[in-house]
């Protein structure tokens, strides 16, 4: 009798479990195992799927006006986003990632939604609740849905403009596309000749273009020449010193320093280890 008590209960169990998850009938999930929402969920798959041919539909309604830093949107469902609970404030969630198929992604407003906050959701405050209660009150508003984000502005985006255009010229730094022609002047003080002019493009390893040149001793003396590595960055030997480089060479690396050491100022450099990006004046060693 005790076993048959014991399949009863163990059948009924199993017709009613009690972590049960009730899917709303608007939306198509794939069964799971455990009915707590992932910390981190795509809003993909709240709604039926979206007839073919629906993007100008998407499109059209979206709806959006800024007030201050807060962004309303009216989006169809799926929307596309991806929450993650906001563990930086007291509750909400905030949109890390939009996939593209979502009402979302359709928005000319998409870029400002990443890390943004979502503050209501059809007109109620959501921004202090749960992760999964935000979540339950998304699955549950019709399609559309009104949603208010908090975007968030950085300090560069609000930092006041320079005033003076000398000021604009000092910060401003030349770029050089890969590629592009440029030209490297070389200085041998200690050979007495001429400076040589040489025609480089960005992206260029320096050491390769020196050695080119037959011209420019990178490898002055029996010990460098005997113990050069090569283009390796293990011997320090094709260090150059940068003369004029225009601001558009990065600070040397530590590694650099080091295999340097006292053969030169902080503005030398292995020529093996670093490609052209713009026009400089070096000086062999």
């Amino acid at each position: 009798m005790a076993i048959i008590s014991s399949v009863v209960i163990a059948a009924a169990a199993l017709l009613h479990p009690v972590h049960s998850f009730v899917t709303p009938p608007s939306i198509t999930r794939t069964p799971a195992t455990d009915s707590v929402l992932p910390k981190t969920a795509p809003l993909l798959s709240f709604s039926k799927a979206t007839p073919t041919g629906s993007r100008s539909k998407l499109a059209s309604s979206t709806s959006l006006f800024m007030s201050s830093s807060i962004l309303s949107l009216t989006l169809e469902k799926p929307l596309g986003l991806i929450l993650e609970e906001d563990e930086n404030n007291q509750g909400g969630v905030i949109v890390t990632q939009i996939n593209e198929g979502g009402s979302a992604f359709e928005s000319p407003s998409k870029d400002q939604l990443i890390q943004s906050k979502i503050n209501t959701v059809m007109g109620q405050d959501v921004s202090t609740l749960s992760f999964d209660d935000v979540m339950d009150v998304i699955i549950n508003a019709p399609s559309p849905v009104g949603i208010e984000f908090a975007i968030v502005v950085s300090s560069d985006a609000v930092a006041a403009p320079e005033t003076t255009a000398e000021a604009a010229e000092v910060t401003a730094i030349p770029q050089y596309a890969m590629g592009a022609p440029v030209t490297i002047t070389v200085q041998q003080p200690e050979t007495n000749k001429p400076d040589i002019v040489l025609e480089a493009k960005v992206g260029d390893n320096l050491r390769k273009t020196l050695l080119a040149n037959k011209d420019i001793e990178l490898y002055r003396g029996l010990k460098k020449k005997l113990g050069n590595c090569g283009g390796g960055g293990q011997c320090g030997f094709c260090a150059v010193e940068l003369i004029d480089e225009e601001g558009v060479w990065a600070e040397r690396i530590d590694y650099e320093a080091k295999m340097i050491g006292n053969k030169g100022s902080d503005k030398c450099r292995l020529a093996c280890m670093n490609n052209i990006v713009g026009p400089a004046t070096v000086r062999t060693l």
